[in-house]
């Protein structure tokens, strides 16, 4: 099916920067980049993967199973998303709020070209129908600089769909569910978005990463609709017969200053209220696991460690797992998602409260970006700390939130919320 060939880069950071000007000609592309971040789970540099050969666009009812007949049926490389309002499909929720970015639910396609980036060498995999390509490609690629378009420079103005006073009277509604019993935990999520306004998304999107640097940074383009996404959080991944999931519950701003720095992160250690916190989510997502896992086989490799990014401090875990290898890849998917730290404990209840307490239906926020391969493995984001934009409506987007717990102090929450939402607002702002 496709014809593979090895190219060694002599600048591999400036080929990189040319490879994605390079993929805007195309109505279909996902790039993934970890930054050169060092992570224990990594099998690629960045991966781009443009031009649909084939393709699944739909709604939420009946979305596994149509993935799973798809993923089954083409048998290849697939690069999308799944929305985080997949849940409906899921658990038979709803969702009815307020969506003015307008994108599927769920969204893949088998790419006609793929780039794997290892090291200094980038592995192209293209379809037998365009391999042909090869070198036309890497010559327009390597002898183009692609002069950035310039974006342009309308200001934009941001609004808050739950203003403060707001928020503060819905953290306290979530708090009563949670001393009544009906949940524990619950990711609580708020917009902020910019009308009548034109972007140009690849700038923002190199400006974003330049100021966040993650290790899972996204930038995905379906016709007119686009994702700049500084995600530094891995939903799950799919290594043989091994899963592997890494939910962060826990954030601390960052300082200039090296001893206050340090500070901040000695207190996110020492911090119970955020370690209780990953604690539930790790709880929640062992039992996901536990749904696809040989027997016996769930284990908790890291527990609230800190990793630190250039924005934020984060307390991560790690889940890992062992699956029969008659398990399908859409299956361990579908009984994880939506994943346990945008949602809450236990989570279907908390669903149902976060829908009626939220503004705006989360779409691909809080969903998950990523790829399964020939040999059904996967690797998937969290899409957080991440701008939206429907070129056609110019709408902008991006929304933040925290776990709410017993211990929440509804002041501190915004606070949080605030430090989340810095990178993409000063993106967007300057």
């Amino acid at each position: 099916m496709r014809t593979t060939k090895q190219h060694k880069l002599t600048n591999p950071e400036q080929f990189k920067q040319n490879i994605l000007a390079w993929s805007m000609q195309f109505d279909d592309v996902v790039w993934l980049d970890s930054n050169q971040y060092q992570q224990t789970y990594s099998n690629f540099d960045a991966v781009l993967a443009v031009g649909a050969f084939t393709g699944l666009q739909t709604d939420y009812h009946n979305a596994f199973e149509q993935l799973k007949e798809y993923q089954t049926l083409t048998n290849d490389w697939i690069f999308g998303y799944l929305s985080y309002d997949l849940k409906n499909d899921v658990e038979q929720l709803n969702s009815n709020n307020y969506d003015g970015l307008e994108f599927p639910d769920v969204y893949f396609f088998q790419p006609k070209k793929i780039f794997l980036f290892k090291d200094d060498t980038v592995t192209m995999h293209y379809l037998k129908m365009v391999d042909d390509e090869f070198d036309f490609d890497l010559k327009e690629i390597e002898t183009n600089n692609f002069e950035a378009s310039e974006a342009e420079n309308n200001p934009i103005k941001i609004h808050l769909r739950i203003h403060k006073d707001e928020y503060f009277n819905k953290i306290e509604k979530m708090l009563e569910h949670i001393h009544r019993g009906d949940i524990y935990e619950a990711n609580f999520c708020q917009e902020f978005y910019a009308e009548d306004t034109v972007i140009n998304p690849l700038e923002t999107y190199k400006k974003l990463n330049a100021i966040s640097k993650p290790p899972f940074a996204t930038f995905l383009k379906l016709n007119d609709k686009y994702l700049m996404s500084a995600s530094p959080e891995r939903y799950i991944k799919k290594e043989g017969s091994k899963i592997i999931s890494q939910p962060i519950k826990g954030t601390a701003k960052r300082d200039e200053d090296f001893i206050m720095d340090s500070i901040l992160k000695h207190d996110l250690v020492a911090d119970q209220k955020e370690r209780s916190e990953n604690v539930m989510i790790v709880d929640l997502v062992r039992n996901d696991l536990s749904q696809t896992a040989k027997k016996g086989s769930v284990k908790v490799e890291e527990l609230c460690k800190i990793y630190t990014f250039d924005q934020v401090h984060q307390m991560i875990s790690t889940v890992t797992s062992e699956v029969e290898n008659t398990t399908h890849p859409i299956d361990i998917i579908k009984t994880t998602f939506p994943m346990g730290s945008m949602t809450g404990a236990p989570k279907i209840s908390a669903m149902k409260i976060i829908e009626q307490l939220e503004e705006t239906k989360r779409g691909l926020y809080s969903g998950t970006v990523g790829y399964i391969t020939p040999d059904n493995d996967f690797d998937f984001n969290v899409v957080i700390r991440s701008i939206l934009y429907n070129e056609t409506n110019k709408y902008v987007s991006y929304s933040v939130g925290g776990a709410i717990t017993a211990k929440s102090i509804p002041l501190n929450e915004y606070e949080e919320c605030l430090v989340k939402a810095k990178a993409m607002r000063t993106v967007l702002e300057n």
